[in-house]
């Protein structure tokens, strides 16, 4: 391992999901990339991705549907033309996937043809879905990763964490807009802290569902990206949009374990521990339902019956079929002793999704100069207060794309080299008392899950708030004193979206999409994003 403390590169992607490694490929012939990863380089939501992407390959389809699907499930909170760029694009992004090599689950017609098989999810009114199984999204991460790594032009950097944007202010330039340097980073392999010089910066950093007690992410959706955004400038929309998935296997050997939407796309029932169906007392779709509807209805029959989780069942397919659209979580629920082919899967909603984010144009760029956010950390307007199923690889791919665009477009614009210090660590020590550190983490995932879930109040926002600001102001502390460490990164950026989250949850006076507020029941008839500016 070196003992460069400094680097330089063209584009500095801070992420190794679908969105930074599309980004990486789109630019690397022309440019010169680092991507940072700040656990193992696969690891990151697009691995755990199970249902698919949309976009309108059947001929029954259209992309005008595709628009009106996107915006009745966002709760008509969608930026409208954010909705039609994507579904527009849509088409040739998946064709890009598939030509990098995507193994896309395909059928023989009755031409003798094979085409690509499309399935259904929640919100769609037409079959549109391509996947690979249950695992597109292993299936998309692992071929972009191969392709990144033969790249002689991208470096990888795994196990480092960005710590912040260093901006015009920060070095103390006057320029006539803000723009962005560099990015301090901890190496976690050396434990110190290095600085890396970028003509453009990408954050490509996933969602902040790690912000709640249970969740489907994995532990790195800390929202990083969201955190350092807002202490460098940008602006965030949305951030009251947390979208429950509804269906988290419930076992105690089973930890952050999704049942793909499709299985519901598919057939599958939900039922209450009696095993009556429970959706069509919800809304007439069922099943169907778009996920906000499914997750409070399941969270409603749990508190009314005291039940500890619902039941899904697809027992009434047959095996073969099962097997072989399932697979994976057929394999994942045998290992916990459930077989899905003879038994109901307990399950339970968890958070999923983050649908605000940093606020960004339909290429990704931020408030601040030569800075963009793609994937789930961008706040594009395209999933307004909902997010459809299968739309988010999807945005990934779209805004990577876009993003890339205009970086080549200026890469050759004139870029002033600024002299970044080297972090200064004089003034700390090692911390003993990460047993602090690790008590407020804990505090603020329960307080989260317990005030600001799937149904809320006015008082348990309030109070949510006051605590929050008091984990906020003893994490501030433990920064500006002790010696950086991973925890206490993750725990910084978690209280700084947790704020985010309570602070647009409050303005809201509405019931709307994935926010639903007992004070305010209905929704209002007319309503636009939350904005907070920082």
């Amino acid at each position: 391992m070196s003992n460069e403390t400094q680097h330089s590169t063209d584009c500095l992607i801070i992420g190794s999901g679908a969105a930074g490694l599309t980004l990486a490929l789109s630019i690397a012939d022309k440019a010169n990339v680092i991507i940072l990863s700040k656990s193992a380089l696969k690891e990151g939501s697009t691995l755990y991705a199970q249902g698919g992407i949309a976009a309108v390959f059947d001929e029954n389809d259209s992309i005008e549907s595709h628009v009106q699907d996107t915006l009745i499930a966002g709760g008509l909170l969608c930026n409208e033309e954010a909705v039609i760029h994507t579904a527009s694009h849509a088409k040739s992004s998946m064709q890009w996937l598939i030509d990098q090599g995507v193994p896309f689950d395909q059928v023989t017609g009755p031409d003798g043809l094979s085409k690509y098989h499309l399935t259904r999810e929640g919100g769609h009114s037409h079959r549109r879905i391509l996947h690979a199984a249950d695992a597109t999204g292993k299936a998309v991460q692992t071929t972009l990763l191969d392709r990144v790594k033969a790249h002689p032009n991208i470096r990888l950097f795994e196990r480092f964490n960005a710590l912040d944007l260093v901006t015009s202010e920060k070095v103390s330039l006057t320029e006539t807009a803000k723009k962005v340097h560099g990015a301090y980073v901890w190496n976690r392999n050396e434990e110190r802290v290095e600085v890396v010089h970028a003509k453009f910066i990408t954050l490509a950093t996933g969602g902040a569902s790690k912000v709640y007690q249970y969740t489907s992410n994995p532990d790195i959706a800390s929202g990083d990206g969201i955190a350092m955004a807002w202490r460098a400038g940008c602006r965030v929309a949305n951030m009251e949009f947390n979208q429950f998935h509804p269906t988290s296997l419930y076992h105690e050997k089973a930890q952050n374990f999704l049942i793909s939407e499709a299985m519901r796309g598919e057939g599958a029932k939900l039922r209450r521990p009696d095993g009556t169906c429970f959706m069509p007392d919800f809304d007439e779709r069922g099943e169907l339902a778009p996920r906000d509807i499914v997750a409070r209805a399941i969270d409603f029959e749990m508190k009314r019956l005291g039940a500890d989780c619902m039941y899904l069942d697809i027992t009434h397919k047959d095996e073969q079929f099962i097997l072989e659209h399932f697979p994976t979580i057929y394999a994942a629920c045998l290992k916990v002793g459930i077989d899905i082919t003879k038994e109901q899967i307990p399950v339970v909603p968890a958070a999923h999704y983050t649908c605000g984010g940093v606020m960004t144009d339909l290429t990704g760029k931020t408030d601040i100069d030569n800075l963009f956010a793609i994937g789930e950390v961008a706040y594009t307007g395209l999933h307004g207060a909902n997010r459809m199923a299968s739309n988010s690889l999807l945005e990934c791919i779209v805004f990577a794309q876009g993003a890339a665009q205009q970086i080549l477009l200026n890469l050759d614009n004139p870029h002033q080299d600024v002299t970044i210090p080297n972090w200064d660590e004089s003034l700390v020590t090692s911390s003993a008392e990460d047993i602090l550190i690790s008590h407020n983490w804990h505090e603020l995932r329960l307080l989260m899950w317990d005030y600001v879930g799937i149904v809320r109040s006015d008082r348990r926002l309030k109070k949510a708030l006051k605590r929050i600001e008091l984990i906020k102001q003893e994490t501030d502390e433990f920064y500006s004193s002790f010696r950086v460490s991973n925890n206490l990164l993750e725990l910084r950026n978690l209280v700084q979206v947790a704020q985010l989250i309570v602070t647009s949850a409050l303005s809201r006076k509405e019931s709307r999409g994935l926010h639903y507020t007992i004070d305010y029941p209905n929704t209002l008839p007319s309503s636009t994003p939350t904005v907070l500016i920082p």
